[in-house]
């Protein structure tokens, strides 16, 4: 019966936050804040690092804390957006918030949200999430936080949050209909997360450095600037890059992007050590590099004949299975640069791409990038719409964009419904031998690894039957 009744606690958790999820994006601090003064602002005790940009904030707070880790520092993190479970947006020491805690912290937020003035509205599902987090941080002893960024970040929920260092991997266009329509105007909204008594981090070039020097230099804030390390080696399992202090050291990170994402993450390390937060030894360095794992972001596996995907093939007959997110134009340009650069490495047989995109990503300039990769040359490409998503470019219209697109003997098939989409796409790489590279947005990415990849730590309870309730 204890199991029935945390089942139906958990789901009942999920059901309530979705429900807040259907409201939209509604940006603004007010309502976070209220929330967490209910709560009793746990985010008060908690130090760490806040970390915005278009791309790459992820592979950053991946790096910081497995570093954190190593050194034997207990960590508390918010990756999102979650792929399989909601438990993976509340994380403390790698390891995702059990169902049970999960089901107890969310209901002791939404008690709180009701002391939320109604004239700042009801809280979103992300500033339930952004305060459950803070919460449960706090009553688990998390010594350093490494919080992510919703969106943007002058607005965002976590930025109610002032952890004494912030770090701000790159600026593009994305979500303009929130941020602005030019790099300097989105890089603007995201030099708001540095505070007066911060040290900052920053790997922005280009018209959106501007605006975080200038914030910067008016609060008085340490900033330190850094530039893609140089990448010495790569193969399937990471890349080695030089560091001027530290030499050469192995990421397990696909894709010559990470050697920005690794040089602002090892500046974060120092700000932290500069802000009397943390100590890591060269040792701990190294092994939280190279032990780092970001699921479904340039995630290579292998996808067995038996139709479960795992980190080393068990058999010859496994096929690669690559998942990356891939969700705009900037990230779509990585992921083309990494399959040609792991093209030679990757199965031999022609690849298959399984794709879909949200209504507003510029799903256009992104199939044009894919389509001029030498690794898609010929590739078969599955346009499928994305799961759960009314915001879901549809599979028709996508595998249009791809018919008119520069690829070179690409075939395109538009399949609706994701779960056959999948179907058609394992049939087709099986038959070439080839590798299948899923991408586009994170949400189809998460329900693929759902399906493939088989993780006891996230398998949530299954909901009660009727007869249990």
């Amino acid at each position: 019966m204890s199991v029935v009744v945390e089942a139906s606690d958990y789901h009942a958790a999920v059901s309530a936050l979705q429900v807040r999820g259907r409201f939209g994006i509604r940006l603004g601090l007010g309502r976070t804040r209220a929330l967490l003064g209910a709560l009793g602002d746990p985010q008060r005790s908690l130090p760490g690092v806040l970390i915005g940009g278009t791309n790459g904030k992820g592979s950053v707070q991946a790096m910081v804390a497995a570093v954190l880790r190593a050194a034997g520092i207990r960590v508390g993190q918010t990756p999102k957006p979650h792929l399989v479970s909601y438990r993976e947006r509340i994380v403390v020491d790698g390891r995702a918030i059990a169902p049970s805690d999960f089901a107890a912290v969310i209901r002791e937020v939404l008690s709180a949200a009701r002391s939320v003035p109604s004239r700042l509205g009801a809280p979103t599902e992300f500033e339930l999430l952004t305060a459950a987090a803070f919460r449960w941080f706090a009553d688990s002893a998390v010594r350093i936080a490494v919080i992510e960024v919703g969106l943007g970040g002058r607005l965002d929920a976590t930025n109610a949050w002032d952890g004494g260092v912030a770090a701000i991997t790159s600026v593009g266009l994305d979500h303009t209909e929130y941020l602005g329509d030019t790099t300097a105007e989105i890089g603007h909204e995201k030099a708001a997360i540095i505070k007066r008594g911060n040290v900052a981090v920053s790997g922005v070039t280009g018209g959106g450095a501007s605006p975080i020097r200038t914030r910067a230099r008016r609060l008085g804030v340490p900033l330190v600037e850094v530039a893609p390390l140089e990448v010495e080696a790569m193969d399937r399992a990471g890349i080695t890059v030089r560091h001027p202090t530290h030499g050469p050291l192995r990421i397990s990170l696909l894709g010559r992007h990470q050697a920005l994402n690794a040089a602002v993450a090892l500046a974060t390390l120092d700000a932290l050590e500069r802000a009397d937060l943390v100590h890591v030894t060269p040792e701990a360095l190294r092994a939280g590099l190279s032990g780092v794992r970001w699921p479904g972001r340039l995630e290579l596996l292998a996808l067995e004949r038996d139709g479960e995907a795992h980190l080393l093939a068990r058999d010859p007959g496994a096929i690669d299975l690559l998942l990356d997110g891939a969700h705009n134009l900037d990230g779509a340009r990585a992921l083309a640069d990494a399959l040609d650069d792991l093209r030679p490495l990757l199965s031999a047989g022609r690849p298959t791409l399984l794709m879909g995109v949200l209504r507003d990503k510029d799903a256009a300039g992104m199939v044009q990038v894919l389509a001029r990769s030498g690794a898609l040359r010929s590739a078969h490409v599955v346009t499928t719409t994305v799961p759960d998503a009314p915001r879901s470019l549809s599979a028709t219209d996508l595998a249009s964009i791809w018919r008119g697109s520069p690829s070179e003997g690409a075939s395109v098939l538009a399949v609706d419904d994701p779960s056959e989409a999948l179907a058609v796409a394992l049939a087709a790489a099986r038959g070439a031998g080839g590798p299948l590279i899923c991408c586009g947005s994170l949400y189809l990415v998460g329900a693929v690894r759902g399906q493939l990849v088989e993780d006891p730590e996230l398998r949530d309870p299954p909901p009660p039957s009727r007869e249990e309730d």
